[in-house]
């Protein structure tokens, strides 16, 4: 965790789960709203996910993902970008030099807003068993190593056949029983205002024993995002949903 909190700004703009790629370009229509200056956020919140793929170490992804990184890199000079990573983008510092950056041994992480306190994650940080040990592996400075080379000699098949394959995933699925996971994994091991994480696409909030649960939507579902809203009482968050033609 982290051990200074981060202040949340009102109107900061909260944008979870893009997946951005090729085939979803449409936050990169909206960040570069922000870039001119067509749209105002006062700071940006990215709750990790943002890209399909992309993984520091290995200079395919970057190559691919080229224009919103450089897109990121310039707003982060004049506006304050926090950057949770996720499942799907990690190894980021060396990417994003004026971009705070959370790895997921960093998460969830304390933050305040307005004297309340608020702990933010992507949602994968408490994964274990197989899936603990998966997330472990990929964000091996070692296994990135391997990997790199591996798909180097087979001319970026694997990564091609990856983007191919979570282009066609399903990003708006209902989690069942969902309340119920959450109080079982989160309930009673943080006491906060409030909790807010990406990962499950759910767009939905509600109470559990020690906080205020927010699960956000999926921008990559609908183009949703959210901005802090002190008047939005304990919601504390006004959903958006971008549109602006591609």
């Amino acid at each position: 965790m982290s051990l200074n909190p981060i202040e949340i700004k009102e109107g900061a703009f909260i944008v979870s789960d893009a997946h951005y790629s090729q085939q979803r370009p449409e936050l990169l229509t909206l960040l570069q709203d922000i870039e001119a200056g067509e749209v105002v956020a006062t700071q940006l919140i990215f709750m990790g996910d943002i890209f399909d793929a992309l993984f520091g170490s290995i200079e395919f992804t970057c190559k691919q993902n080229m224009q919103m990184i450089a897109l990121i890199n310039s707003i982060s000079k004049r506006i304050e970008i926090i950057y949770l990573e996720g499942n799907h983008d990690f190894n980021l510092q060396k990417i994003f030099l004026h971009v705070k950056v959370f790895p997921i041994q960093n998460q969830p992480v304390i933050a305040q807003y307005k004297g309340k306190k608020v702990y933010l994650a992507h949602g994968d940080f408490a994964g274990e068993n197989l899936y603990g040990t998966y997330t472990a592996l990929i964000r091996n400075p070692n296994v990135l190593y391997c990997l790199k080379y591996i798909d180097i000699f087979f001319n970026h098949a694997i990564l091609k056949k990856l983007d191919a394959y979570l282009g066609k995933k399903e990003d708006c699925k209902k989690f069942e029983n969902f309340h119920e996971f959450i109080e079982e994994r989160l309930g009673l091991k943080y006491k906060c205002d409030y909790f807010i994480e990406g990962h499950f696409h759910q767009n939905i909030s509600f109470d559990v024993k020690n906080f205020y649960y927010i699960n956000l939507g999926a921008f990559a579902c609908n183009q949703r995002y959210f901005i802090v809203k002190s008047g939005q009482k304990k919601e504390l968050l006004e959903e958006k949903k971008f549109s602006k033609g591609i």
